[in-house]
């Protein structure tokens, strides 16, 4: 049995809102007594597949966009020709003729508001998608909640196993903890109390107004420029599912969620991998001009690389969406080279995560800073009460001065206690690390380094293994920083871990 599906083609100008595109298309579906239960896609031209409008309406929809070059849809004749969209962009009736490629019939004629036009059309499911480019992020699966747990069937072709992630090194063992980042002795007592006293509150749903204006107001921003997110990781999701990209690009080695988020909503995801021997600084003209979502870590996981904020601006161009991760920005002195508070960067996507400074990685609160459509966009894809009542009050408390004093101070004690780190690991010629480093933890390279690990945790120590970072391999290591007194412990295994390393014969 052949189903029956509405397509809506549309066509918009520049800046267009997903409100009036939304508005248009159900106005249009209600007046010919359409449900819009029955729309499985909105269709466009290929330059409009990115306008957010576009993009949002479909969100809202829960339906892809499908897009067309405007060779095809000239092609197409339209029953409403008109002049400008013809000088324009070469085809009468962007909205009738989108909707009509491969339709069977046009239910409703063009409809215009303020800045879009929209058509309906009939089409049968056993119609071939292939014609056309999909700009969804998430093909023709709907956005619901299960989608923001993405499936892992589009990553095992990545090579390193991308969602193997620090936490694995420690889990169910009793070592001293080298291998997540976050900072020891936290939450702190204060924040323990806030939280807390929010138990008392579980019975009524999340209301994050409170925690949204506070993240607003501690980066100078206004509220509709910022998401609240359960980490850092939720929004890597968001972000991969809602946005629309062509040619989504990975800076690397970095935090690998990223690009496993992408490629589990179906993306083929490009790599931009940073070498050693260049001290894994970025360079903006590695990265292909027609990349139009671009993801990079600042200070980067695992390398500790600060990149200038000026270089990574060199990065943002109309059409392209910036994500920087600044999930480790508050443990560098001054912020220095943060992005977070800029509203002149176009396309620029800052994440920010509460659970490395302050201890919260069981809680999962982070924050998305992007211009008001994006975070619309965004929302939209977000399941319903998505940070719970706890994390929000931690948001909200994370944001106070004396909070803010706080993590001042950790990030100064942080530089002294790094130092002592790297000055003991360059005792050993066996190691090389790379400097200079701007993070809460160290990338090091050591031959036989997976020997290395098994022998350190052998003496009660987790590191994190390089070798599920694009970029890197076995050879490398990451050590979270720590206090002197285990920092010194830690030398101490380090020296008797290389000492013990059986000999290799040759040949």
């Amino acid at each position: 049995m052949t189903r029956t599906a509405l397509v809506v083609g549309v066509g918009a100008r520049r800046g267009v809102t997903a409100e009036e595109v939304l508005g248009l298309i159900r106005e249009a579906l209600s007046a010919a007594g359409l449900p819009a239960a029955d729309v499985v896609e909105l269709a466009t031209l290929d330059t409009r597949a990115d306008e957010p409008g576009i993009a949002g309406a479909a969100a809202r929809l829960g339906v892809p966009v499908r897009s067309f070059p405007a060779a095809v849809l000239a092609a197409v004749r339209v029953p409403n020709p008109s002049r400008a969209p013809q000088d324009a962009v070469g085809t009468p009736s962007v909205a009738e003729a989108a909707a009509l490629v491969g339709a069977d019939e046009l239910l409703v004629t063009k409809r215009r508001s303020a800045s879009a036009t929209c058509a309906v059309a009939r089409r049968s499911a056993h119609w071939s998608t292939s014609v056309g480019t999909p700009a969804s992020t998430n093909g023709a699966e709907p956005f619901t909640m299960a989608a923001m747990l993405p499936p892992t069937k589009h990553i095992d072709s990545a090579g390193p196993d991308l969602r193997h992630h620090g936490d694995a090194e420690v889990r169910g063992l009793d070592l001293t903890d080298l291998a997540v980042n976050v900072r020891t002795g936290t939450p702190p007592d204060w924040l323990r109390e806030r939280i807390a006293a929010s138990l008392g509150s579980l019975a009524a749903y999340p209301d994050g107004r409170q925690a949204r204006a506070a993240v607003a107001a501690r980066h100078e921003l206004p509220e509709e420029r910022v998401l609240l997110t359960a980490g850092a990781a939720e929004a890597f999701v968001l972000i991969a599912r809602a946005l629309p990209a062509r040619r989504p690009v990975v800076v690397h080695p970095q935090f690998t969620e990223p690009e496993a988020a992408l490629r589990a909503a179906g993306h083929e995801v490009g790599r931009v991998v940073l070498r050693p021997e260049d001290g894994f600084r970025l360079d903006p003209s590695a990265v292909p001009e027609d990349a139009d979502l671009v993801v990079v870590g600042n200070p980067t996981n695992p390398t500790s690389v600060l990149h200038p904020a000026g270089v990574l601006e060199q990065l943002a161009r109309p059409g392209r969406t910036l994500v920087v991760d600044e999930a480790f920005m508050d443990a560098v002195p001054g912020e220095r080279e943060a992005l977070c508070g800029r509203e002149d960067v176009p396309g620029l996507v800052v994440l920010r995560s509460l659970t490395k400074t302050w201890g919260l990685a069981g809680l999962r609160i982070g924050y998305v800073l992007a211009d008001p459509a994006t975070i619309a966009l965004l929302q939209e894809a977000q399941p319903l009460w998505p940070v719970s009542s706890p994390a929000l009050a931690a948001a909200e408390a994370c944001m106070e001065p004396r909070a803010l004093v706080e993590a001042a101070d950790a990030a100064d004690r942080l530089v002294v206690d790094r130092a002592h780190l790297l000055a003991g690991l360059a005792e050993f010629s066996e190691v090389r690390v790379v400097e200079p480093a701007a993070g809460p933890f160290v990338l090091l390279r050591v031959e036989r380094a997976d020997e290395v690990r098994e022998r350190l945790r052998s003496r009660g120590f987790a590191a994190r293994r390089g070798d599920t970072f694009p970029g890197l391999g076995s050879e490398w290591l990451r050590l979270a920083v720590r206090d002197r007194v285990t920092t010194n412990r830690f030398l101490q295994a380090l020296d008797l871990a290389l000492q013990g390393l059986p000999r290799r014969t040759a040949g």
